[in-house]
């Protein structure tokens, strides 16, 4: 399922038009990722909590030549299931 399967199923609940459909899906994932921007985090209640993390600087390789290179820190999006969530899934 895409972004544009999550439309339809919401244009096919709600009615209306598929521009208004389209709008409402925006403006949640818009939402969602100007949040973690934020460093807020984002809980849904069912599906599970979206948060940045710090990822800590390390030591890579380049595969092509081997050579050692040094990988800053950086914030990452991180997800944790639900518990409602990992049950629908596995049952």
């Amino acid at each position: 399922m895409n972004k544009a399967d999550v439309i339809a199923r919401v244009h096919e609940t709600l009615g209306g038009t598929k521009a208004d459909s389209e709008r409402a899906v925006d403006t949640v994932i818009d939402t969602i990722v100007n949040s973690l921007k934020a460093g807020e985090e984002v809980s849904i209640a069912g599906l599970g909590i979206f948060e940045a993390k710090m990822r800590a600087a390390r030591t890579g390789r380049n595969p092509r030549t081997g050579e050692s290179i040094q990988i800053p820190a950086m914030r990452v999006p991180k997800f944790r299931a639900a518990k409602a969530l990992k049950d629908a899934v596995k049952g």
